[in-house]
């Protein structure tokens, strides 16, 4: 053997002698946390089969606890770090408090530091599923939001009853026997919201398959109670908007579950979704229901009615105010979590509703008032459905976190519609204005 070979050999047989044997395991006992925003808790770890090689090389090694998006979720300074000298018989016992800060899921790892080169590594069982520590960190239940959806349901259900008051039987049969406006908008609803919603998605959150749930979600919910109430404060056709809203609504017991195993199946077979058809017979009840009372109303107290119809305006009014300012109220933890994607989907989507169908109607000759109605059932969306979808379906604080885009959408749908309101408003005051000058002009 040639003297390099052997030096070799003795360099490799001293590196050797060196290096350290260095194996051990994590284990927390619960693996799974849930955790309210704002909230502490103690978990136990055990570190274990830790090798003599490690404990005897103090200064040089020591395991470390570090969170993968410490924003959300944190270990303290205090037990951040466990040093050698606290090891007993190759193993680690102890109790590590957990600091929970926002809506989100973290994972608690164990790495073993090494000073000497700046290193770490993973425990030898770091595929077992207590080797990490999953902390989901979820809203806390609150009166607020029960009080907000009661006070929703009940609103909804005094303006479709004023909207049942105000229904032209008439003009309703009409419109059923030359159904060409409703076609059209039930054709931008059920067909180009989800198609746009799914574009959307992929466009603007080509990185997250949540965010891209709750817009598709929001683009495949039937046409909202709201698109009636903009219509009756923009003077549009509050008949055929009523009419396609119910059309809608209906119809969603078929086309919602076609958009899921279809192109949706794309995105929500990981979550593995059941739809609730019991919610959505329950809101085509509560839709119809107080119309009927509203019709027995108008039939039978006519005085009643005239009272009911000078009202619908500004309660509709009202209620569109509520929603907004209330949602805003209740739900002000999301807007921690928007971004200029998220505003940007909010808007573009009711948006995009508003211009196709609009457009659609044009192009079929349908009137001003029934363009403007077909643009508003289209781009307004039941974001309530949405939401109550999206929290029913997955698990937290997924639920929570998607929730953030049909909530965007619904601050950002009466955008568009308050700009036209504005215009309108200024149109008569200037027609207003011209006439008066005609008239004095004349005199």
């Amino acid at each position: 053997m040639s003297i390099g070979n052997v030096c070799l050999f003795m360099a490799l047989m001293l590196g050797q002698q060196v290096l350290p044997s260095v194996s051990w395991q994590a284990h927390f006992e619960p693996a799974l946390l849930q955790l309210e925003m704002e909230r502490s808790h103690t978990v136990h770890l055990t570190l274990s089969d830790i090798t003599d090689d490690l404990q005897l090389m103090t200064d040089r090694y020591s395991f470390r606890l570090q969170s993968t998006h410490a924003q959300l979720v944190s270990v303290p300074a205090v037990n951040s770090s466990i040093f050698m000298e606290d090891v007993q018989h190759n193993q680690w016992n102890g109790s590590i408090r957990i600091d929970a800060y926002f809506l989100g899921e973290a994972r608690i790892q164990v790495r073993l530091y090494d000073a000497t080169k700046n290193t770490s590594s993973a425990p030898q069982n770091a595929g077992s599923n207590d080797s990490t520590l999953m902390v989901q960190v979820v809203r806390p239940e609150r009166i607020i939001d029960h009080v907000f959806v009661g006070s929703i349901i009940l609103l909804m259900s005094l303006v479709y009853i004023n909207f049942g008051a105000a229904l032209n039987v008439d003009v309703l049969q009409g419109l059923i026997t030359r159904p060409v406006g409703p076609c059209i908008g039930f054709i931008t609803q059920v067909l180009g919201m989800p198609l746009l919603s799914y574009a959307l998605g992929v466009f603007i959150f080509p990185d997250s398959s949540a965010m891209q749930l709750g817009l598709f979600f929001t683009g495949i919910a039937p046409s909202g109670g709201a698109s009636n109430t903009w219509s009756a404060v923009l003077s549009a056709n509050i008949n055929l908007s009523v009419l396609m809203t119910t059309v809608s609504n209906v119809a969603a017991f078929a086309t919602m579950p076609l958009w899921v195993f279809t192109l949706g199946q794309l995105i929500f077979e990981r979550a593995g979704m059941v739809l609730p058809y019991g919610k959505i017979a329950s809101y085509c009840a509560a839709l119809i229901v107080p119309l009927l009372i509203g019709l027995a109303i108008q039939r039978w107290l006519p005085r009643v009615t005239q009272v009911l119809v000078r009202l619908l305006k500004p309660i509709s009014a009202c209620l569109i105010l509520f929603i907004v300012i209330f949602a805003i109220i209740t739900n002000y933890y999301l807007f921690q979590l928007f971004s200029w994607q998220i505003a940007l989907a909010g808007l573009a989507l009711p948006g995009l509703g508003y211009t196709v169908a609009w457009l659609a109607a044009k192009l079929l000759n349908q009137s001003a008032s029934d363009s403007l109605t077909i643009a508003i059932e289209t781009g307004i969306q039941n974001t309530g459905i949405a939401i109550f979808f999206l929290r029913t379906t997955l698990e937290q604080p997924q639920a929570d976190l998607t929730t953030v885009v049909p909530v965007s959408v619904a601050i950002m749908t009466p955008l568009p519609l308050l700009g036209i309101y504005l215009y309108q408003r200024f149109s008569r005051r200037k027609i207003g204005e011209t006439t008066a000058a005609e008239h004095q002009r004349i005199v």
